[in-house]
């Protein structure tokens, strides 16, 4: 199976992922990052950036596809239970914020971005990914521990 230029798949787990986020940006408007680490902070959003656009966009990719059903079935699960587990921790979250949730919703998405890289074969993705991870990770405990 091949995509076109564009990936609809990725176009709405990136949507999808953006609702919650929104939704509490509108619930906490003073809620800002706490890290000042100018390297982490520029590195974390030029990996959410570029890894939002890179599940949209084959940029880089020769061949923006699957090489069997199964690795398109992987995906599609594979990528579907995890932004279900982003979405089911953000219920809980929203319910009542602790550390363990606020990291869990920092690995899924990363871990989304991650596999989706993995199976496409789309390592610019991938970078990004790991890019925006780290620095999630640890701007994430950062604003846990103060």
């Amino acid at each position: 199976m091949e995509f076109g230029w564009i990936n609809v798949w990725g176009t709405i787990l990136v949507i999808i992922m953006l609702i919650p986020n929104i939704i509490f940006a509108i619930r906490n408007p003073h809620s800002g990052n706490k890290c000042r680490n100018f390297l982490v902070n520029m590195t974390e959003q030029i990996g959410r950036y570029a890894s939002m656009a890179l599940m949209i966009l084959p940029i880089g990719i020769w061949e923006f596809g699957f090489r069997s059903v199964f690795e398109m079935l992987l995906y599609f699960i594979a990528t579907a239970a995890l932004l279900t587990a982003y979405l089911v921790v953000w219920v809980f979250y929203f319910r009542a914020e602790s550390a363990c949730k606020a990291i869990a919703l920092a690995l899924l998405p990363t871990s989304l971005f991650l596999v989706s890289g993995i199976l496409l074969r789309h390592w610019l993705l991938v970078i990004a990914a790991i890019l925006f991870g780290a620095a999630h990770t640890y701007i994430t405990t950062q604003n846990q521990n103060d």
